[in-house]
Formats: C-alpha cells, structure tokens, sequence
C-alpha cells in the first residue's frame, strides 16, 4: 500500500514536532540525573497520568487485543482486564509509599529496606535483570508490531521500520530525558486516541461489515461479543476469568501492572510533586487504560474477522508480508488500510505516536536502572551529574539496538505476553508484602527471581522439547509457576536472616507503611528506649482496600457500560453507569483519606 502525499506530509510533520519538543528541553534534562530520569520531581498527576497511558497505549496492544477477540472473543481480554485489581491496590496502597520514599528509580528500594552484600547484590542483578532483559524483551514486542504495521501501511521492510522509527525516538528520548517523554506522551496520547476511534468508526463503515448493527449481528461476530466466558465451559472460563482473577493479578510481574507498583509507574509516582499527585496519577492511568481504551480497539478487531476471516485471508491481501510474522494480530493494521487518504496518515501518525511514547519511556527508565543503580553505583561511584546523563544517553541507544535484534526473532505479541507472565509468576505476592512484613529479606527476592526464571525455561522451552505429546495449558503453567516460586521465596525468607535492625526502623520511619506486620520492629525499638518516629496516622491499609474494591467496581462497571451501549443492551448499560458513578462518588469522597493528602510529602 502506497500513502498519498498528504499522509507523508502529515506523519513527517508529527515525527519532525517530537525532535523538536525532545531537542527544546534538553539543555534542561541534561542538568541532572534528577532532571533527566525524573524531571526534578514537580510533575503534576494529570500529566503524569496521562504518560502512563500513553506508554501502555503502544503499538502492540491494539494487536494483542485483535489477536485475543478473534481467537478467543471479547472475553479473552480478561487475561489483561484482570490486572485492573494490581492497578487499583498500586493506587490507594503503594503510590504515596513510593513517593514517600524519595529515590531516583524503584531499585534503590532494595538498599533502602534491605541490609549487607546481598541487598547491593540484588539491586545490581535486577538493574540488568529488569533494565536490560525485561526492557527489551517489551521494546521488542512493541517494535514486532511496528514491524508488521509499516509493513503492511507503508510497505517496508522489517529494517526499514526500525531505522525510521526507532532512530526518531531514540534521538528525543536521549536529548529530552523524561520532561520531553512526558510532554511528548500529552500530544501522543490525545492523537493515538483519536487515531484509534477514527479507525473503529471507519471499520464498522467498511462494506463487508455494513454498520454497527450488522456487525454486531453478523454470525461470525456474534458468538465473541460475551464479556465474560461461556460459564459452562470450563476450558475457557478458567484460563479466562478465574486463572486471572484468583491467581494471576496478585502472583505475576508483569510491566506496567507490577503488584505494588513499579518500573516505570513507580518512575512516574516518584517524578510527582507530591504523594497526592502520585496517587491521582496512578488512578487517572487505571481508569483510562481500562475503561476508556479498550473499545476502539474490540471493535476493529470485530470487523476484521468479517474481513479477514482467517489468517489465510490475510496473507492472500498481503502477499508481500513475511510469513514469520504472519498472525490474527496483523488483522489490526490489515483493517487500516481502508481509510481515505488524509485520515491515513493520521492514523498512522497516531500509530507512531503509540510507538514512540512507549518506547521513549521504557528507553528512559532501562537508562535510569543502567546509570543509576549499576554504572554510578558500581562502576564509578565518582562519576559527576553530567557524566552519568552522557552514560545515560548512551545506554539509550543501546538499548534500542538490543531491542531490534530481538524483534527481528519475535513472532506475534501474544507470544511475548505469555512468556513474560510466565517469568513474572509467582513473584507478585513478595512485591505486595515486602512493604508490611518485616521479615522479607533480599534473599527472599533473589530466590523468586531464580526459581520463576527457571521454572519459565523448563515449563515454556525445555518441557514441550522433551514431552511434545504433553502440551500443559497456559493457564496450567501459570498456577504451576506460582505455586513453585511462591514456596520457594516463602521458605527461604523463613529459614534466612531479616534485614539488620537499623535498615529496618530506618525504613520505617522513612516510609511509615504501618500495619501487623512491623509490629516486632517497633516494639523491639520501644523496648530499647529509642522508639521509631514517623509512624503516620496509622494502618490505612484496610480503608485502602475498600477504596480498592470500589476503584474497580466503578472501572469494571464503566468498562461494561460501555460496552453494553454498544451492544444496543441500553438497561444494563444504565444500571452499570449507576454503579459506575457511585463507585466515583465514594473515591471522591474518601479521597483524603486515601491518596496521602492528610499526610507530608
């Protein structure tokens, strides 16, 4: 397919606006580490919330969500949809903690709540560990998608993509820091938005679909539009809905849904100008990435199936498309190229700007683990603010390099997915707890690490190597995954030391997560006549938890609301935007108590 020169206008001018936002503020980036990998910590919730949803709105995600309807329906998007609740608990629980802490990136945690060789140990293997390998594993899914994006819209090669896309973002993401990612992400947003709804409207348009009503009625169509699994049928409804709701939201790491927050959300909350911020911003994401964007998404994804009913299909309208990328998720920018001229290269600039804002930020955030917790840590901890931001804009580049070969090897976004919630299980309940029970240690974090790693080799490549008749279930591997780590972390936080007394009450009063679990820690320290300060108003826990719920029954609840508006079920749509709003009633109410503002930042 051949874009008009309007569309080339059009995407050239957005590419050349975000060289020109990154290149206007990088004399102010390049002052600090601060200023590059946080942005002096006086961002505003709006538009750091906003950021967060611009990074999870990335190129891959409209084609994780078409691969999903159109194998497995609407309801398939539960396996996402689940970790609303690890959203909601990061919001009311752990974006104030995070704030309150003060550091530059999440990794300087391990130092600050654990003790000895151990704890610097940890924090260097998961600057690599998370920084290098899980970093560019999601760059690589995300640059998959560009891959089969600009081969299809723009007809070019897998390399072609890269140098284009890939070079424009690196370069305004190592001369911007994260003030430029940030203030590009507002203008991405708003445009991958707009780009997604216009294609959603103009693929309900196409002829073959015939509107909204057939689309809904056609018979290919109407058996995936259920939001939740067929209950009778337990091959689905349990990898579904009850694998991701009883098991995978609190016991998986997973980028962008870490339990009790982290990565580049906790590099978010830390850039707030305070803990209220942190906590506005944290609920501005959750409610936008759940409940506003799905949609558009679902939506093509239904048509497509009328339109491209097989991948078969698909390949016989592309025959220039590389068969190792071929998949149900290439159905998405397979929809795209029906739109007029004009509105194309709006689209795909909104595409690129999904791209971008995703790369751009876990580019700055793979820099920040690099720099700050590996190079000025342990290989030159005397290097000054400017040196570091120089290693900085380095490592970006690198990174970018890394993540290119590996999306040459990648296949479809759905494969990624599962290989990184299947070496984050088991790992998510320890990143819940480590803030309220004292006894959790750095070994405790090291042997999840390990075991969930191994498992994940042994269950996702040496298993089905050595028993190819004996195929285990995603879900299965999952629940097997968790299980094994969990034990494994457990028993080696119960047989090992805790962390030394000081580091302990230090964290404490530095944090004040309150609660049973540090209740030996204080009274230890009353006992000895230097009782711990700063204790906070108290265990805010439990009123958290309730906020919680009602986050996620408001979200849920606008999310099907939606839907049933568009399904035409106008009854249940209204009884849902009921709940939907008082669920927001309550929050707004209880707000005070729950996002920090009733504490110093």
């Amino acid at each position: 397919m051949t874009l008009a020169p309007i569309d080339w206008i059009i995407l050239l001018a957005y590419l050349a606006m975000t060289l020109v936002v990154g290149v206007a503020v990088a004399h102010r980036a390049g002052r600090s580490t601060t200023d590059f990998f946080l942005s002096g910590r006086h961002m505003p919730w709006w538009l750091l919330g906003t950021s967060m949803v611009a990074t999870t709105f990335s190129t891959d995600t409209p084609n994780l969500v078409t691969d999903i309807v159109r194998q497995q329906g609407v309801a398939g998007n539960w396996q996402w949809w689940a970790f609303l609740l690890t959203g909601m608990l990061t919001v009311f629980i752990y974006a104030k903690l995070w704030r309150r802490a003060g550091i530059l990136t999440d990794l300087e945690f391990y130092e600050l709540r654990y003790s000895g060789t151990t704890a610097t140990v940890l924090r260097a293997f998961r600057a690599i560990y998370l920084g290098l390998f899980f970093n560019v594993m999601i760059m690589a899914t995300v640059t998959l998608a560009a891959m089969k994006i600009g081969g299809i819209l723009l007809g070019l090669t897998p390399i072609q993509t890269i140098l284009i896309a890939g070079g424009v973002t690196t370069i305004f993401s190592m001369t911007g820091g994260l003030r430029g990612v940030l203030l590009t992400d507002f203008i991405l947003f708003i445009t991958a938005m707009a780009g997604s709804i216009a294609a959603a409207v103009y693929a309900i348009g196409h002829p073959s679909v015939g509107g909204l009503n057939a689309l809904l009625t056609h018979p290919d169509v109407a058996g995936r539009l259920s939001l939740l699994p067929d209950f009778s049928d337990t091959s689905q409804l349990v990898p579904l809905l009850i694998i991701p709701l009883a098991v995978q939201w609190w016991s998986v790491w997973y980028p962008g849904a870490e339990p009790g927050g982290g990565g580049y959300i906790a590099q978010r909350m830390l850039a707030a100008r305070s803990e209220t911020d942190a906590t506005g911003a944290t609920l501005f994401f959750n409610v936008a990435h759940y409940a506003v964007r799905p949609w558009p998404w679902i939506l093509v994804a239904l048509a497509s199936i009328i339109v491209f009913p097989t991948v078969d299909s698909i390949s016989e309208a592309f025959p220039h498309i590389s068969p190792t990328i071929l998949g149900h998720d290439l159905a998405y920018p397979a929809m795209l190229t029906f739109l007029p001229a004009g509105l194309l290269g709006f689209v795909v600039a909104s595409l690129a700007a999904a791209y971008m804002s995703t790369i751009s930020t876990h580019l700055n955030w793979g820099a920040s683990y690099i720099v700050n917790d590996f190079w000025g840590r342990f290989i030159n901890q005397d290097a000054n603010e400017r040196e570091l931001v120089r290693v900085g804009r380095i490592t970006t580049v690198m990174l970018m390099l890394l993540a290119a070969v590996v999306a040459l090897w990648l296949q479809n976004a759905l494969q990624a997915f599962s290989i990184l919630l299947q070496i984050g299980a088991g790992t998510g309940l320890l990143f819940i707890l480590r803030w309220f029970w004292w006894r959790i240690n750095a070994i405790s974090e090291l042997t999840a690490m390990i075991v969930s790693f191994i498992v994940a080799v042994y269950l996702e490549g040496v298993h089905p190597a050595m028993f190819p008749d004996a195929a285990l279930s995603s879900a299965l591997k999952l629940v097997i995954g968790v299980a094994i780590t969990t034990v494994a972390w457990v028993g080696a936080t119960l047989v090992t030391k805790p962390a030394d007394e000081a580091t302990l009450r230090s964290f404490y009063a530095l944090t004040r997560p309150g609660g049973p679990g540090w209740r030996a820690v204080l009274e230890r320290a009353a006992a000895e006549g230097t009782p711990v300060t700063g204790t906070g108003d108290g265990w805010v826990v439990p009123q958290g938890i309730i906020a919680m719920v009602a986050g996620c029954f408001a979200v849920y609840s606008a999310l099907f609301a939606i839907g049933y508006w568009i399904y035409g079920r106008n009854a249940a749509a209204a009884l849902l935007t009921f709940v939907a709003i008082a669920g927001a009633v309550y929050l707004a109410r209880a707000w005070g108590r729950v996002s920090g503002a009733a504490t110093p930042a």
